[in-house]
């Protein structure tokens, strides 16, 4: 490990003194023309995909690769600079007129987008026929299953992708990946923003919790490319994210910029193990998240950093697929800077795509000036359309297996994943009354389930509204002294800080209400049952381990599927498979 770090550090250094110079080579030229002495001419003169440096082994062949580079090269340099742009939208029209103004890439849907399936469909549809290109369309979503999903009530829903590492079968992965993305695809679709590669952390980790297989490095590398895999056999894009690595770091890039601060040995041995497995795997895109690498650029978002992008993810890892950002829309890059030179330092840094910028037509007219003033090699663009272009044609053409139905592929993996950390391994669990546990959306929709089969649900109560609502952070008024404005904010602070430590309290409270009614077993009068309650947890299943209930149980979703499955293990008419996928302290065993 000594070794792979020293030569990781060395690469790195290497990436550092070339710096803008070498801007326009973007990276992942593992096909570098020309690289040998100067003596041993090519007796062949390179393609024009290996002009721009663009190698094979992450989907699209030379010749699929040839064809993008010579479109891309003809590309008028305003169009060239829309191509490599990503936007969201407003509302629940199809946004033709923008993307075919600036010639974007593509667009990325949101839940404010979707009104039913029908309606999705059609502006997908509406978006390929009215916007003619000679290449698919970059049309995103983040669908990721569990607590980040998109199309709510217009596509089927999955449980979270913890329930991949609790089932550990790589093979129902793939299989029920590629289900959900055969619907995706009918959709209109033709990329999604998933699977997470983020190793959790655990409690610690605020962001992705959930959204990871596994707090187990090799674990969750594996779920990673079993899902991707099943993306891609349905001809949808997986985008592999948050390069490199979310899921150790104690804060929410949305919010603010993440600080990792773990030295590059441990990366080697944690965060970076899925991303490796994944470019190992051939896997076509990765996400670049805005995370701050002390150990390799520090201060700069992973997103915006040479070093990050290019030197780890390109030269060390040697990936060549294609690169997009995370939103730039989000606080962890645009505190403290000018979108227009985010957009082009992100280019630099050797991003293909640029996801999301605050105002698209800002961010194109920013990459076409530093084109002209030659700040930004078009090379640069050409080489980050090419890959773009050829990723989406190669997808497209690919004729997708049967994926078999989402619902059933849905529940499949959520009975794969149920998991009994404490209490009986069969027969009916509960007498009449359970307590579930986790995020109230969770609990909710677990409640309907078990009134179902006669359960009573024991429900936890919501704190007050003075204490789970956060005042907005103040903003500086209009020719406020800074000063002024620093003691504002500092009360602020104190007063956020004060109600989460009376929010806590009053949580514990509630918490220690509920488990005085929650013991479950056997009174010492001829073993009569105690009715009592069932802790669950419906997302995470870190709480498990501080309820003192005997009977404890993980789901890692609230899904309609999940809950059924759940109510049946209950009620003693399935046997739960899972296992968890992360230390839980606290629990009697990993599973049954």
């Amino acid at each position: 490990m000594r070794h792979r770090s020293a030569s990781l550090l060395a690469s790195l250094v290497l990436v550092a003194s070339t710096g803008a110079c070498d801007a326009g080579t973007g990276g992942g030229d593992r096909e570098r023309p020309g690289a040998g002495p100067a003596a041993a001419a090519p007796t062949v003169p390179p393609t024009p995909s290996e002009r721009l440096g663009l190698g094979v082994g992450w989907g699209p062949d030379r010749a699929e690769l040839d064809r993008a580079a010579r479109m891309v090269g003809r590309m008028a340099l305003a169009d060239l600079a829309g191509q490599v742009i990503v936007a969201d939208w407003r509302g629940t029209a199809a946004p033709v007129r923008m993307v075919r103004d600036l010639h974007l890439g593509g667009v990325i849907a949101f839940s404010s987008n979707v009104a039913s399936a029908e309606q999705v469909a059609a502006v997908n549809a509406t978006l390929a026929r009215q916007v003619r290109r000679r290449w698919p369309l970059f049309i995103g979503v983040d669908q990721e299953g569990g607590v980040v999903e998109r199309l709510r009530g217009a596509a089927t829903r999955f449980p979270a992708f913890m329930s991949t590492g609790a089932a550990a079968d790589p093979a129902l992965t793939r299989r029920a990946y590629a289900a959900g993305a055969g619907e995706l695809r009918r959709l209109g679709f033709t990329v999604d923003f998933a699977p997470d590669a983020d190793v959790t952390s655990g409690p610690d980790d605020p962001t992705i919790g959930s959204r990871s297989a596994s707090s187990r490095p090799a674990d969750a590398a594996e779920q990673v490319v079993a899902a991707a895999r099943g993306f891609a056999a349905a001809g949808v894009l997986p985008v592999v994210k948050h390069f490199p690595g979310h899921g150790s770091v104690p804060a929410d890039s949305h919010l603010t910029l993440p600080v990792q601060d773990g030295s590059l040995r441990r990366l080697e041995a944690t965060d970076l193990v899925p991303f490796r497995s994944a470019v190992e795997a051939g896997l076509p895109a990765v996400m670049v998240g805005h995370i701050d690498v002390r150990a390799v650029d520090p201060r700069v978002p992973s997103s915006l950093s040479r070093k990050v992008t290019t030197g780890l993810l390109r030269e060390e890892l040697g990936f060549g697929g294609l690169v997009v950002t995370d939103s730039l829309e989000m606080a962890g890059v645009t505190r403290g800077r000018d979108p227009r030179r985010t957009a082009v330092q992100a280019m630099r840094a050797g991003a293909d795509v640029l996801l999301m910028p605050p105002s698209p037509a800002v961010a194109r007219s920013a990459l076409v000036r530093a084109v002209r003033s030659g700040a930004l090699p078009r090379r640069r663009l050409e080489q980050a359309a090419a890959r773009q272009v050829a990723l989406l044609s190669h997808l497209a053409a690919v004729e997708a297996a049967p994926g078999g139905s989402a619902a059933e592929a849905s529940r499949a993996l959520s009975a794969a994943a149920v998991t009994v950390t404490d209490g009986s391994c069969s027969g009916r669990l509960v007498g009449d009354a359970v307590h579930p546990y986790g995020d109230p959306a969770a609990v909710a929709a677990f409640v309907p389930a078990a009134q179902r089969v006669g359960l009573t649900v024991l429900l936890r109560r919501s704190p007050p509204a003075d204490l789970a609502e956060a005042r907005p952070r103040p903003e500086r008024r209009a020719k406020e002294r800074r000063r002024a404005f620093e003691r504002r904010l500092a009360a602020w602070r104190r007063a956020e800080a004060a109600r989460a430590r009376r929010l806590d309290a009053w949580s514990e409270r509630e918490e220690a209400r509920l488990a005085a009614g929650t013991r479950i077993g056997f009174t010492g009068f001829r073993n009569a049952p105690v009715d009592g309650t069932v802790a669950v947890a419906t997302d995470t299943p870190w709480v498990l381990g501080r309820v003192t209930a005997p009977t404890r149980i993980a789901t890692y979703g609230d899904t309609p599927a999940a809950m059924d499955v759940l109510v049946e293990v209950l009620s003693g008419s399935r046997r739960a498979p899972g296992r968890l996928p992360v230390e839980v302290p606290g629990v009697a065993r990993a599973g049954c």
